[in-house]
Parts: structure tokens; C-alpha cells; sequence
């Protein structure tokens, strides 16, 4: 399977770049795949397709699955407050969102497939579970040794131009960042209307 067509195709669909080159695939083919990509009545959709696209987005953003992004939204929504506020501190706070706003890896897949392998410390434990949701204060470090991987060299040369999040104290030179507290709605940079995606739960 061509994995990295698929999830061009997948940017193409949603409209937004979920990997450095399904981002410059973008910029040359902007319309979604198939022979009527571009026409407006495709684009306009109805309520609920509107509403469908907003929950994908977020889930390709965040790479899980339908079961995990059920199990968040009913999180949030038992939290008190905004559900929409709760869901995405919900998702910010994963580890492997963490490695990847702070450029420690350059795609969120890229992200976990790092701390599966055991590439990554949080609070100096290693921790192998994607999912694990990271507190104010938690460090996120690259292995000392695996900072020499050719992966990890060029996510720390990407580190100088990548833009950084008020809500996390990154180091190039430690490959570290560390989360500085729980980020609000409007300081995380994902790219979708959140309130829809609690709507088409609370269908």
C-alpha cells in the first residue's frame, strides 16, 4: 500500500496537509481528488457532511481512531465547562501530540512511531504508549543516544524554523520540550471547528 499517496489523498479530501508532503501536494493540487474535486456543489455538502468532514479532520490531525476519538468526546462532555475546550486539551495533552508540536518529530506519525520504539522519555521514563496524556510541568526528552538517528538530526534542524506553541519551553540543543501547562482552545493550532465535531457526537 502506498502510504504516503494515501494520505495525500487523505489532505486532498479534508483540506488540510497532514504531512510536510501532502502539504506541497496541496499547493500544486488545492481541490479533492476525483474527476469533480473542484465544483461547487461537491464542496458545499450538507449539514451533516459538513459536520463529518470537521470530525475527520480532527481525527487525521491527531491520528486516532473512531473508538479513541468516541472515548474523548464523552470525556469532555463529563468534564464541566466548554466540551469543546475539554476535547482538545483532551488531545493536546497526548504524548505523541506533544513530540510533535514541539518538533521533536515532524509528523504526528512520525510521532508515534518514535515513542513505540522506545525513543522517547517523559520526566526521564521511557514510555511507549502513544496515548499517555502528559500534566503541567511533564519534560519530554529524545533519548541521549537516539538523538544521532538521522531522524532526529533533521526534526532538530526543522526545530529552528518550526513555530512553537506558548504552552511548551522546547531545547534543540537537549531535544526536549516541556509542557507548561494545559493550552486553551484558541492557543492550540488545530485545524478544525470543534464545536461541530461535539455536535455530530451528540447526534
Amino acid at each position: 500500500m502506498n502510504t504516503r499517496g494515501a494520505k495525500i489523498r487523505m489532505s486532498r479530501q479534508l483540506g488540510i496537509a497532514i504531512t510536510p508532503k501532502a502539504g506541497r501536494a496541496l499547493e500544486r493540487r488545492p481541490n479533492p481528488p476525483g474527476q469533480h474535486g473542484g465544483t461547487k456543489d461537491r464542496l458545499k455538502g450538507s449539514e451533516y457532511k459538513r459536520h463529518l468532514r470537521e470530525k475527520q479532520r480532527l481525527r487525521a490531525q491527531y491520528n486516532i481512531d473512531e473508538k479513541q476519538m468516541r472515548n474523548y468526546v464523552r470525556m469532555a462532555m463529563q468534564r464541566p465547562g466548554n466540551p469543546a475546550d475539554s476535547l482538545v486539551q483532551l488531545l493536546e495533552t497526548r504524548l505523541d501530540a506533544i513530540v510533535y508540536r514541539a518538533g521533536l518529530a515532524r509528523t504526528i506519525y512520525e510521532a508515534k512511531q518514535f515513542i513505540s520504539h522506545g525513543h522517547i522519555l517523559v520526566n526521564a521514563i521511557r514510555v511507549n504508549i502513544a496515548s499517555q496524556r502528559l500534566a503541567a510541568n511533564d519534560l519530554v526528552t529524545v533519548k541521549e543516544e537516539s538523538r544521532k538517528l538521522a531522524s532526529f538530526v533533521e526534526a532538530a534542524a526543522e526545530m529552528v524554523v518550526r513555530v512553537t506553541v506558548p504552552y511548551l519551553e522546547r531545547s534543540r540543543e537537549q531535544m526536549s520540550a516541556k509542557l507548561l501547562y494545559v493550552p486553551k482552545l484558541s492557543e492550540v493550532p488545530a485545524l478544525c471547528e470543534m464545536s461541530m465535531v461535539i455536535e455530530f457526537y451528540s447526534r
